[in-house]
């Protein structure tokens, strides 16, 4: 089995932490389907150091199926990372993982995400100070560099070794990059070449299982880490395993149930609603007609009336359908932090 820190995970498939999508009933269902590990989107330190109750709420979890939880925060401070850890630690957080990957340039511009990539120092004094406040294992998401002329990785993650990190994802991509272009794994392969005893975890254009399979076999690295392909499309964690894929009757139930957890963790139906809607789109996806679905529910406000037509709409549809550029307007990037 794979460890990660003092935990033995099931397999070597992670669920990418990806703001808007990776609250607590996505995390459920994935891990329900077979992903060993799935951190929540990533959390402002400074809203859990001042107990700020919209960021509390990012911290609920189901603690019979989350195990371990991994709570990622971010944040330019070590001192406030530290405090804010503490806090998740309370909570229940099992692991603590740190975004210094983030290019969005409203977390940049705070030292924080990819900007700590430009202070390696000050990565490594968060990693220890979390490390010593929690005694809990720290583990880091990263990028390749800040530009084609800073690829710094393997002093990033020297540092970070040092200083304790229990684990190290990578995406192989720059902060300049953002998700265009295409990743790099070759610095994945490198980085577990210099560090064979470092737990790497890979991430960046995994589409499909054999993707993820090449990833392995390719980079030597420890760990798969999906995002976009588990967008609209949680099963992919039982086909990493040796699954089926999904039919259309399980299509419809776990897009219902997801919905229903939905409504009962947001807590108001209109905004649980308009919120699901791009959970829709994307489980939508390759579907004929999912155009069509899309205009209809994007007019829907009432859970009921969402539900009726769900069910229609996957009673109906059937897979690799769509007409030919139908889906183009998808835009999965919005998710990523």
């Amino acid at each position: 089995m794979p460890q990660l820190g003092p935990y033995n995970l099931p397999n070597p498939y992670i669920l990418a932490p990806m703001a808007g999508v990776s609250e607590m009933p996505f995390r459920v269902l994935a891990f329900r389907l077979g992903a060993a590990l799935c951190p929540t989107e990533l959390v402002s330190s400074q809203g859990l150091m001042r107990a700020n109750q919209r960021t509390l709420k990012y911290l609920r979890y189901d603690a019979e199926v989350e195990r371990p939880y991994s709570l990622q925060i971010y944040g330019g401070e070590p001192e406030a990372m530290a405090r804010a850890a503490v806090v998740g630690k309370e909570a229940g957080a099992q692991i603590i993982d740190i975004n210094m990957g983030c290019p969005v340039k409203k977390v940049v511009k705070n030292g924080a995400g990819s900007g700590l990539l430009c202070d390696v120092p000050r990565a490594a004094d968060i990693v220890r100070r979390i490390r010593e406040a929690t005694d809990l294992p720290v583990t880091c998401k990263i990028r390749s560099g800040w530009d084609a002329k800073s690829l710094n990785y393997l002093q990033v993650a020297g540092a970070l070794q040092e200083a304790g990190c229990a684990g190290l994802a990578i995406h192989p991509r720059t902060r300049e990059q953002g998700y265009s272009g295409q990743a790099d794994w070759r610095v994945i392969a490198d980085l577990k070449r210099h560090f064979p005893e470092l737990p790497i975890i890979g991430n960046g254009d995994v589409k499909a299982p054999a993707d993820a399979a090449r990833m392995l076999e390719t980079t030597g690295c420890d760990f798969v880490m999906i995002g976009r392909a588990a967008l609209g499309n949680p099963w992919i964690f039982r086909e990493l395993s040796g699954g089926p894929p999904a039919t259309p009757r399980e299509r419809s139930e776990l897009v219902l149930a997801h919905f229903r957890s939905h409504l009962e963790f947001v807590g108001d139906p209109l905004g649980a609603v308009r919120s699901f809607r791009k959970q829709l789109a994307w489980y939508a996806h390759g579907l004929y007609g999912a155009a069509s679905f899309r205009a209809e529910v994007n007019g829907l406000d009432a859970p009921e009336a969402v539900e009726s037509c769900v069910r229609r709409f996957f009673a109906e549809a059937q897979v690799d359908l769509a007409g030919p550029g139908e889906e183009q307007d998808v835009d999965y990037r919005a998710a990523l932090g």
